[in-house]
């Protein structure tokens, strides 16, 4: 099954993103190349039940099950071996991308207690956005009772497009809620 998400950039926003910023070809128009979730978890070093539950929920989250990142080398001060676990990596392309997307934007987002929108300001300067969400409750595949510990995660939209502002624009048009500048 072809996701919303999908089906609305191919048939809404590729169209107009091309006329607004007048591309002459469609190569051209900025799209969504993938979707990268990491969750640090420093305490993963003393306790590898953490690890193991937080790579169940990111799995439920993301329907997809994560990679485990290495430390590099080792740091005393941080009681912190070489080639400990010390966080979770997830990708996501093509259908889980925009079945992710859909449900951060319309599900996730607005669950946030006070929530005003997310700030225009978090682009890299080379079209990519980031955002960090404090804790996992928000998806509605996560139970209450099910989570032993509230923890955050980071998400990087990766884009195509070779400027901030046409970023802005087509995250813009997926519906992303930016907060509006007053």
């Amino acid at each position: 099954m072809t996701e919303r998400l999908k089906n609305k950039y191919k048939y809404i926003i590729s169209p107009k993103l091309l006329k607004e910023l007048k591309y002459k070809n469609i190569h051209q128009i900025p799209s969504i190349s993938k979707i990268v979730i990491n969750r640090g978890l420093g305490d993963a070093s003393q306790n590898s039940k953490i690890l193991e539950t937080s790579l169940i929920e990111l799995s439920w989250i993301t329907g997809q099950r994560g990679v485990l990142t290495r430390s590099k080398k080792a740091i005393a001060g941080f009681k912190l071996r070489s080639k400990t676990a010390v966080g979770i990596s997830i990708t996501l392309r093509g259908e889980k991308m925009y079945a992710f997307l859909d449900r951060l934007i319309s599900l996730a987002l607005p669950r946030i207690r006070d929530f005003q929108g997310i700030s225009s300001k978090s682009f890299d300067g080379s079209g990519n956005y980031s955002l960090g969400l404090e804790e996992q409750l928000m998806f509605p595949e996560i139970n209450y009772d099910q989570i032993d510990q509230i923890r955050g995660m980071d998400i990087s939209i990766i884009t195509t497009a070779k400027t901030d502002n046409d970023a802005f624009l087509l995250l813009k048009e997926f519906g992303m809620p930016f907060k509006s500048n007053k």
